[in-house]
Parts: C-alpha cells; structure tokens; sequence
C-alpha cells in the first residue's frame, strides 16, 4: 500500500459528483487507471463497466489527491471519526465479501470484532414492533453478540437503545456523514453508540441524507452481520432489501412473526413464508448462528422503545419506502432512468451496456451510471463482457 493510493481513494469518495457505485467500482480498478491518460476515456469506462464522466473525473482527483485527502482527514478529525480505506488490515473484513465493498469508511468509535447480528425493521412501527426490537437487542448483547442496526427512528433506535441498555455493543451505519445530525434528536445516541461500539458510514463528511443513500447503506448492515433479524417491515420497506443483501452474502435471516391484519407484518410474513428462520424467541437467533446464549434466556420483556421512536419520519428521505427503495416484491419504485434499466434487464441473460442503453432510450453514459446504481442496491449483476443481467 502506498500513501498515493489511500489518499486517492480519499479523494474520490469525497467527492459526491462520482456517485457511490462509481467509486467502488474505480476502487477496485484502482491500479488500472490511475496512471493511465487514456486517449479514448469512453472505451476505458466500458472496459471497466464505469461512465467515460467518471474516468475523467478520478483522472482529475488523483492529481490533486493529497490535498484533499488532507482536508477530508481534517474534516474526520473535527467529527471524532478517523478514516480507513479498503487498502487497510483495518477495513472490516465481512465488508470485502460485497460485489462492490464501499472503498473508504469513517468509523466513530470502535467496530467490535465478534460476530454480530443485525435488527431492522420500520421508522413507523407499533409498540409491539419496538418492544420486541428491544427485547432482541437486549437478549443478544447480554450474551455478548454486538446489535449492528441503521439508526433510523423506529426499529433502529430501539435496537441500538436495547443493546446499550444491556451494557452491549452496538453499531450504527448511516445514510449521511458522521458530522450530520440526522436524525434529529439522535446525537445523544449516536455518542453512546460510539462510546460502546462504533457509528459507521461510507458516505463524506457533510453528506446529507439523500433518498438513494439509505438502500444503499443497507448492503453494510448486512455485511457486517452474521444474520439480520427483520422485526417489522411493510411489502415496500427498505428493510427487506437489507435482507436480501444478507441472502447474497450466504447469511442467515429472522423475521419476528406479525399479525396477519397488519401491514407492517406483511414483510416478516413474507420472509418466513420463503425460507426465513421465524424469531420467536433470542435463542431461535443464537442457536442457529451457533453463538453462545449467555443471559440471552428468560422471559425478560422489553421496555419499549424511546420517547421519540414512533414520532413520523422527517421528509421522504426517512423513509426508504418513499425513498425509492422497496425491495423485489412488487417492482421498486426506481428513478426513472433506473426503472427502465431493470425492466430491460433479464435473468440468466447478460447484456451489454450498448444494448441496455438503447432499450432504455439513454447514451451509453447514462446508462453505465443507472447500471452501476443499480448493482450497488442489489439488483443488477455485473458479467464479464461487462454486460449485466438481474439478480433472481
């Protein structure tokens, strides 16, 4: 590893014009461009599945890359978070089995390095779906199995809540930078997630909370999970995404079982009535993960979540479902240039990017970058070529 490379990583992270999937895909091809001035900067993107904007883009960074490295480190500094890049023994290794591995992390705190679980579920949900989020949670860290969750309202908060309240550890991803207060309310928790274990994020110091950072956050929390335990969830909820990356990834999924009459039941359902491992009791997670129970048995019932876990979410961006990111079950409700890409998509049936533009009346640009978003939330799949195909 050399300075130039982590810094240039840095560099290309930061800057928010490149797009997530295009930096993780430069991240990975590092060595292949960065030194390269390529005549024809339209055919190296294809070659490396990325927008020829983009190419010319990290060109620019890598020539400037020590300064803003330093800046972004800076910035870090200010926020209590240090940064460490995919070059690094640090870097989290159930991170690197993603297709596409975020390229650089800012970590407050400490990631813990036993296995983990992670808990998700709805911003709007019911006493029930609070008490048993909390329930879990508790359960899991007093048998020392840290509570990896996305620090929504909700779900979230009463996850993370329920693991400190046992003394646990506990690991908030975001959808924004580390210095942003969001959502708002959730500082004094952030600081004790961070106390007891880590707060996490690939996204920029100063990055706000974009509709399309949250489906893509999600492929973290399930990375960084042994299994993810789905508690309440809507038909269209971000949370069944994060379930299905946990699937990819060969890992375990949970799903508190829901009353048949409610909505937000009908994810959990949906997901036992395909194969997920119903979670009636923390033992059901524990056992299957082959983890020690500890304190995880009794019947301790949860306290309920805090005063603030049911409030509504504040603008379309806290709630992945009017975000833009509900999962295989319906059809997502995509950007529009996205949404004709994955229709044009098939199983089985890679195609070119060249093709793939056409069907979706776009340049090869534009649908390079849509394609690339659209393998980074989970549902397109890179091939060789490069073409792209859907993932079943």
């Amino acid at each position: 590893m050399t300075a130039n490379r982590r810094d240039l990583l840095i560099a290309l992270n930061a800057d928010l014009e490149l797009g997530r999937a295009a930096v993780c895909r430069l991240a990975q091809t590092l060595d292949r461009w960065r030194r390269r001035r390529p005549a024809d900067p339209e055919r190296l993107g294809a070659e490396l599945g990325v927008p020829a904007a983009a190419i010319e883009r990290a060109l620019g960074a890598a020539r400037d890359a020590g300064r803003r490295a330093e800046a972004e480190r800076a910035r870090a500094a200010r926020a209590g978070a240090r940064i460490v890049t995919c070059l690094e023994a640090a870097y989290p290794p159930l991170l690197r089995h993603l297709s596409l591995p975020p390229a650089v992390l800012y970590v407050r705190g400490a990631l813990p390095e036993r296995p983990a679980v992670a808990i998700v579920g709805s911003r709007r949900a019911s006493p029930y779906g609070l008490e048993a989020a909390e329930l879990f949670a508790r359960a899991l860290a007093a048998a020392g199995v840290p509570v990896v969750s996305g620090f929504a309202r909700g779900v979230d908060a009463a996850a993370h809540r329920g693991a400190l309240a046992a003394g646990g550890a506990t690991v908030a991803v975001l959808g924004c930078g580390v210095d942003v207060d969001y959502p708002r309310g959730h500082r004094r928790l952030g600081d004790a997630a961070a106390a007891a274990g880590a707060v996490v994020s690939e996204l920029p110091c100063g990055a706000e909370p974009r509709a399309w950072n949250f489906p893509v956050r999600n492929r973290i929390i399930a990375a960084l999970a042994l299994g993810t335990l789905v508690v309440e969830a809507a038909a269209r909820s971000g949370s069944l995404i994060t379930a299905r990356h946990a699937l990819e990834l060969g890992r375990d999924v949970f799903a508190v079982p829901g009353r048949i009459f409610d909505e937000r039941a009908m994810g959990p359902n949906t997901l036992i009535a395909a194969g997920a491992v119903p979670a009636r009791h923390p033992r059901d997670v524990l056992e299957t993960l082959g983890l020690p129970a500890g304190a995880a048995g009794g019947g301790q019932t949860a306290g309920g979540g805090a005063p603030d876990a049911t409030s509504p979410s504040a603008g379309a961006a806290d709630d992945e479902a009017a975000a833009g990111a509900g999962p295989p079950l319906d059809g997502p409700p995509l950007p529009a240039l996205q949404g004709r890409l994955l229709a044009a998509l098939a199983v089985g049936d890679p195609r070119p990017a060249e093709a793939l533009a056409g069907a979706a009346g776009v340049g090869v640009d534009q649908a390079l970058a849509g394609l690339l978003e659209l393998e980074l939330a989970g549902w397109a799949q890179r091939y060789p070529g490069p073409a792209w195909g859907r993932k079943a």
